[in-house]
């Protein structure tokens, strides 16, 4: 499978290159540096809120798929994040490649039926703007009717740690352990991201993955 993946270096997509290759998928990783996130990947620059690079880039692949992140420069993220992901579909769209994977948030995952995790008392203000960011991200997607996309949300604490292989995946709900954390490592995020990609389970909607 060839994919075509923006946001590559980060955190989040440096694994899922990682894991991409490791199945043996043609990765073409884009990033607005142009480096290489791992060995065995295509590494391109361009930036993802530019439709028609999009549409350059996705022209010919199997799937997209966006690690992109909001902006963390203390603006409003909303409007940028926003133009990316338009970008993402528009650009998906015209290139004729129906799959669409995108990372998403953690933060409107449900701890109650219609009660988001970033309205509970004590959700971290930091990262409040971006958790909202990618809530509107995930309403914008649900508009999008003529792309197979599928929102791939993180339990609530994500880091860099062990592939494990095992993991659960939900929905819309915020999955937590025995000991009422919910938590994931970038390594396993990436290979349940995979998992989707390969398998299709959860096209047009929004899944989570957690232990």
């Amino acid at each position: 499978m060839r994919i075509v993946l923006f946001g590559a270096t980060g955190m989040v997509g440096s694994r899922i290159a990682a894991e991409a290759t490791r199945r043996g998928h043609r990765v073409t990783a884009v990033s607005r540096s142009g480096r290489s996130p791992v060995p065995g990947v295509t590494a391109t620059a361009a930036d993802a809120s530019d439709p028609a690079k999009v549409a350059e880039l996705a022209r010919g692949a199997d799937a997209v798929a966006s690690a992109c992140a909001p902006p963390r420069d203390g603006t409003d993220p909303e409007e940028p994040f926003l133009a990316i992901n338009r970008a993402l579909v528009q650009g998906t769209r015209e290139a004729g490649v129906r799959r669409l994977m995108v990372v998403g948030g953690a933060g409107s995952l449900e701890v109650a039926p219609g009660e988001a995790l970033y309205d509970q008392p004590g959700f971290p203000e930091a990262v409040r703007a971006e958790a909202l960011t990618h809530g509107t991200a995930l309403d914008f997607y649900r508009t999008v009717d003529d792309l197979d996309w599928t929102y791939v949300s993180p339990a609530a604490e994500i880091a860099p740690g062990q592939r494990t292989g095992r993991f659960r995946v939900g929905g819309d709900q915020l999955l937590t352990d025995a000991e009422g954390r919910s938590r994931i490592s970038a390594e396993d995020y990436a290979a349940a991201f995979l998992d989707e990609l390969e398998q299709g389970a959860h096209v047009r909607t929004r899944m989570s993955v957690a232990y």
